[in-house]
């Protein structure tokens, strides 16, 4: 009899024990981690050390994600060779340009098509410009930089206002002074726009729709891309951050959005 209850006991004990242990967080709600790669191989802008700043507070704050920094080519070398990369959950091009030394860029997309997540700002499309063809790394991101005019004033319309990086804007969200840029190599049919302009942002009588920020699928990959982020005052705006927040949330599977295209065909 004192045999069966010490038996009975153990085993209660042994399924407190699991029950607290099943209702611990573990690994899989610690905060993920965040790879934030600034290196420029062509033109630098000063808005990067804000840049780095904003990012860190971010995650600080939101408590979501902590960041890692990629700031030069050692960095590069030690942090994103293709073992290094199975480290991180996500990846932020922070206005990076030119050609980056990538241990090796195929791993680099690959891991991104295999369920992680890219977020890109401003002059990541300005990044690994392909000389007779696309880049895959534009492939990735879904349009490349083609050029920009003097700085100016724009309303950038909100296409989805459900989505994490834009349902704090309503229906539009006003920049005082941006540089805007005018991309290529990119497909609406392959996206769901986030922001876009219906008029020319220097030429307000040209009426037309220029992609500002999107997000799309890469394989099993989740991709935020927004062109807004060239000036210093644009990185400390709140909600130039709720936009960058909601994007990376969004792109580490922290908040829900939806990919689908607005736009399925071309006319």
């Amino acid at each position: 009899m004192k045999q069966h209850i010490s038996r009975t006991l153990k085993q209660l004990v042994f399924g407190l024990v699991l029950f607290a242990f099943a209702s611990t967080p573990q690994a899989a709600d610690a905060p993920k981690k965040v790879l934030v790669v600034t290196v420029t191989k062509g033109f630098r802008h000063s808005s990067i050390p804000t840049a780095e700043k904003v990012l860190a507070k971010l995650a600080e704050k939101s408590g979501a994600f902590t960041v890692d920094y990629v700031r030069n080519d050692q960095d590069m070398a030690a942090k994103m060779t293709p073992e290094a990369l199975k480290g991180y959950d996500a990846f932020v091009f922070a206005n990076t340009t030119g050609v980056l030394p990538l241990p090796d860029k195929d791993a680099f997309l690959k891991e991104i098509k295999s369920g992680k997540g890219f977020i890109g700002m401003h002059s990541a499309s300005d990044t690994f410009h392909g000389k007779d063809q696309v880049d895959p790394y534009i492939d990735m991101l879904g349009g490349e930089f083609r050029t920009h005019h003097a700085q100016a004033a724009v309303e950038c319309l909100v296409q989805d206002t459900k989505h994490p990086a834009t349902r704090h804007f309503g229906e539009a969200y006003s920049v005082p002074k941006e540089e805007i840029y005018l991309l290529i190599n990119y497909e609406p049919s392959k996206v769901r726009e986030l922001l876009v302009l219906d008029k020319h942002p220097n030429q307000k009588s040209y009426f037309g729709r220029f992609p500002i920020a999107w997000c799309k699928k890469y394989g099993e990959g989740k991709v935020f891309y927004t062109s807004l982020g060239h000036r210093e005052d644009v990185w400390e705006n709140d909600g130039y951050q709720a936009h960058i927040l909601g994007g990376i949330k969004w792109a580490l599977g922290l908040e829900p959005g939806e990919t689908t295209p607005q736009i399925t065909q071309i006319k």
